[in-house]
């Protein structure tokens, strides 16, 4: 099992299994996940677990990582700098994976990054999406203020809608704790399936 990273200290594919067998599949990690130094790289790990690897970031610093981190370990990551939805290198059809994990946040216009990512992929093909849950951007921490619920992130609703409008089928949802004190649950992770071609 690939062990995709989904924010700190909650559970990663190892556990929850969204991703499936990568081995020789094509697979884009839309946006660089801000992953701890001690880990490696979304795209790196499914590299290293048989993928072809693709990353798309608009950050070139970033990008530079993930290529001196991939070479270190002697594996091949594809890698574009860009906007998230600029995926014209991808033919249509022609993915068998895309991961959003933590970098769904900050996405201005979503429905383009979302028509964008059904273009390429296959049919009934997997979109893996880890982001902030939208009940934990209420607090910004002890003594920090409260936020009206969907007013700093997406609520489930305006996300759930924009994916029903891309054409996207919701097949699994995980409200993800970071740990056993903890009020809120702090990552949604959501994995849906392109519908139609």
């Amino acid at each position: 099992m690939t062990r995709i990273w989904y924010g700190a200290g909650v559970a990663d594919d190892s556990d929850l299994r969204l991703t499936g067998d990568v081995t020789g599949k094509r697979v884009i990690e839309l946006g660089i996940a801000p992953t701890p130094s001690r880990l490696q790289p979304n795209s790196v790990l499914l590299a290293l677990a048989g993928a072809k690897a693709i990353a798309l970031d608009p950050d070139a610093d970033r990008i530079a990582e993930v290529r001196r981190r991939a070479s270190e370990a002697e594996v091949r990551v594809e890698c574009h700098e860009g906007d998230l939805a600029d995926l014209g290198f991808a033919t249509s059809a022609s993915v068998d994976l895309v991961i959003a994990s933590r970098t769904f946040d900050q996405v201005d216009d979503l429905p383009r990054v979302l028509r964008q990512v059904h273009r390429v992929l296959r049919p009934e093909a997997a979109f893996v999406v880890a982001l902030t849950h939208p009940v934990a951007a209420m607090f910004d921490g002890p003594g920090q203020p409260v936020h009206r619920y969907g007013s700093t992130v997406r609520s489930f609703g305006e996300l759930f809608m924009s994916l029903e409008r891309a054409n996207f089928r919701i097949d699994m949802v995980h409200e993800l704790m970071p740990d056993d004190t903890a009020m809120v649950p702090a990552v949604l992770v959501f994995r849906a399936r392109k519908q139609g071609v």
